[in-house]
C-alpha cells in the first residue's frame, strides 16, 4: 500500500467483476485490496484498515452481511465506508443492508462509473484530501488540489511528507495518532520506517506551521501519539 494514496479492498468472489472492479480502481489512483470470500476479507482487515469497503452480499462462507457486521461492531474498523453491491433489488433486503450498516447499497449490475463516484462520495466524508478537497482547522487552510497551506493568510513552506503528515491531523481534528498508524498513512505500510522518523517530522512540521508566529496546533499525547488540537 503506498504512502497517502486512498486504499479500497474490494470482497468480490467473482473473478472477472472483482478484476473489473480493481482495474478501475487502480486507474482512477487507488491502491486495491482484493478478496474473494468473507473470511479472506476479514483476515485482509486485521492486516491494514481501507479507506473504502466494496462488498458483494452473496460470498462463500461467511456473507457479506457478516462481513459487514462485524465492521461495524468493532470500534477500529466502524468508522469504514461500506458499499454494499447486490443482486437483491427487493426494497427488504436494501433495508436489510442498510441496517447492518452498509453506508450505500449498488444493485447487481451496476454502472462501473457510478459506482467510482459512489466510491469518490465516501472518501469525500472520510479522506478528503485525497479527493482534492480544501481542508480548514482555525487559521490553518490545507488545498489538497494546489498543495497550498497557509496560515493567517501567509504561504508555509512544507516539504511533501510535512505536508502529507498535516492533510491526515487535519481530516480528523482531535483524533490522536500513533507513531504506527502515522507510519501507515504517511510512509505506506511498503516502507519500513523507523518510528523515530516520525518524531523527527513531526518537529519539522511543528516548526513549519509556526514559521510566521502562532501557537503550535499539534498535541503530544505521551504514551500514545499526536494530535492536532
Amino acid at each position: 500500500m503506498s504512502a497517502q494514496r486512498p486504499y479500497v479492498l474490494v470482497v468480490e468472489d467473482e473473478p472477472a467483476q472483482r478484476e473489473v472492479l480493481a482495474y478501475n480502481l487502480e486507474a482512477e489512483g487507488f491502491d486495491v485490496g482484493r478478496a474473494e470470500s468473507g473470511d479472506e476479507a476479514l483476515l485482509l482487515l486485521e492486516e491494514a484498515s481501507p479507506d473504502v469497503i466494496v462488498l458483494d452480499w452473496m460470498l462463500p462462507g461467511v456473507s457479506g452481511i457478516e462481513v459487514c457486521r462485524q465492521v461495524k461492531s468493532r470500534t477500529d474498523t466502524r468508522s469504514i465506508p461500506v458499499i454494499m453491491l447486490s443482486a437483491r433489488s427487493e426494497e427488504v433486503d436494501r433495508v436489510r443492508g442498510l441496517e447492518t450498516g452498509a453506508d450505500d447499497y449498488v444493485i447487481k449490475p451496476y454502472s462501473v462509473i457510478e459506482l467510482m463516484a459512489r466510491v469518490r462520495s465516501q472518501l469525500r466524508r472520510t479522506r478528503p484530501a485525497t479527493v482534492g478537497e480544501r481542508l480548514e482547522y482555525e487559521d490553518i487552510i490545507l488545498d489538497a488540489e494546489t498543495h497550498r497551506v497557509t496560515r493567517q493568510d501567509k504561504l508555509l513552506k512544507l516539504g511533501p511528507t510535512e505536508f502529507r503528515l498535516l492533510s491526515t491531523f487535519m481530516e480528523k481534528p482531535g483524533r490522536v495518532w500513533s507513531r504506527e498508524q502515522l507510519l501507515d498513512r504517511v510512509w505506506g505500510r511498503d516502507i519500513y520506517v523507523d518510528t523515530r522518523t516520525v518524531d523527527v517530522h513531526i518537529g519539522r512540521l511543528r516548526k513549519a506551521l509556526c514559521q510566521h508566529g502562532g501557537d503550535d496546533p499539534l498535541r503530544t499525547v505521551r504514551g500514545a501519539g499526536y494530535a492536532l488540537g
